[in-house]
């Protein structure tokens, strides 16, 4: 009976990463921003969960599986620059520290949220 509910508490988690995401798409498409929707939607996601002060349970469940994966989720983008190489000659120096300094900003951005927001479930017992 515990596997079902945690599947459905998943299903819910990743329902409203979801949301947030099509949420992002429709700001950006109605006000022309020059922002990606993902972007738009995590802005919406974050300001969402500060206002809260604490993530839903199936939130939760359905980001801890993802911020395992966080490296291989930031590396499409790091990874498509590449491709357009050609277009960016002469401006490598400030690319590069861009995506340096972007990504270890995001990490660390990551970061601190977790730690704010997501409460810690360790066994203290052994301290």
């Amino acid at each position: 009976m515990q596997r079902p509910m945690r599947m459905l508490s998943i299903l819910r988690g990743f329902l409203g990463l979801a949301a947030f995401l099509l949420l992002g798409d429709i700001v950006v498409r109605t006000f022309a921003l020059p922002l990606s929707s993902g972007v738009a939607g995590m802005l919406l996601l974050t300001s969402w969960l500060l206002l809260c002060r604490r993530p839903g349970h199936g939130l939760t469940a359905a980001s801890q599986p993802l911020i395992g994966m966080l490296a291989l989720l930031i590396m499409p983008g790091v990874v498509g620059i590449f491709f357009q190489a050609g277009e960016f000659a002469g401006q490598w120096p400030t690319i590069f520290i861009a995506l340096i300094a972007g990504t270890l900003l995001s990490s660390w951005t990551t970061l601190w949220l977790m730690r704010r927001l997501v409460p810690d479930t360790r066994d203290n017992a052994h301290e």
